[in-house]
């Protein structure tokens, strides 16, 4: 048996369907690029059409394979540096293993770093998770989530709760090869908010796909997607109100992705 996927790819199918291919209200400019010594670079800028404000970030990765190291910095125009050290293999290794994925990292503070531990146990297509972060300063949970799901080739079962207030599931199935679907829903305890969608991804052929999704307050959402050469993608995408289709406040999205 494979390894059971991290914590944070459980239910990844059906999320791809709902996210992926869509960016309406915004232009957006992603370029990737990787230096010969092995430095990878991604640059992206871009403008909310709705309040015209522009951003942009820039990262870097590097990865020392011998050592099992990987250095990631993050810049964006809001003047926010991070740094992320991360070591693999050579300590991890032994978390990886059929039936089990267990993960931890540290997010340090003057005041005491907080704990994130996650694992995902996984037996003949069932999986199982739990993930926490424990504020060592405050000395309490701040995350406590559980997650349920099972994998079968062309289709997925997902269901999580977070900290005993938010409900959540999904289901994704692989129609055929170049047809897939999702459905998603999701309920808050106490306010009684429930959201409930469906998704679909039709490969139109080996360079072009098209993507809509509809949710219960009736916004739908499409999605165009374009590989107009090796390395060069462009997205064009659209949100409609379903209820005032003729009131106006639709957006529209355009996005171009660079890679070489």
């Amino acid at each position: 048996m494979a390894v059971p996927p991290a914590y944070s790819d459980l239910g990844k199918s059906a999320k791809d369907i709902f996210n992926k291919g869509f960016g309406y209200g915004v232009l957006k400019l992603d370029v990737k690029t990787k230096s010969q010594s092995g430095v990878e670079f991604a640059t992206s800028g871009s403008n909310n059409t709705d309040t015209g404000k522009s951003g942009g970030h820039l990262e870097t990765k590097y990865k020392m394979s011998d050592l099992g190291l990987s250095f990631n910095q993050k810049w964006n125009t809001d003047n926010t540096l991070t740094t992320e050290i991360t070591m693999e293999d050579q300590v991890n290794e032994y978390m990886h293993r059929d039936f089990v994925n267990v993960g931890c990292d540290l997010d340090f503070d003057m005041a005491g770093p907080t704990v994130h531990t996650a694992a995902v146990l996984g037996y003949e297509g069932w999986l199982a998770g739990y993930q926490m972060a424990f504020d060592t300063a405050k000395s309490k949970l701040t995350q406590n989530n559980f997650a349920l799901g099972y994998k079968a080739g062309d289709f997925q079962l997902h269901t999580n709760v977070n900290d005993g207030a938010e409900f959540g599931g999904s289901i994704y199935q692989k129609v055929n090869s170049d047809l897939e679907t999702a459905v998603h829903l999701s309920w808050t305890a106490g306010s009684n908010n429930t959201s409930f969608g469906i998704g679909a991804k039709y490969q139109l052929d080996k360079d072009a796909s098209l993507s809509t999704k509809v949710n219960n307050t009736c916004l739908v959402g499409v999605g165009y997607t374009q590989t107009l050469r090796p390395g060069v993608k462009l997205t064009l995408s659209a949100l409609i109100d379903g209820k005032n289709v003729n009131g106006g406040g639709h957006k529209v999205g355009l996005g171009f992705e660079l890679e070489a």
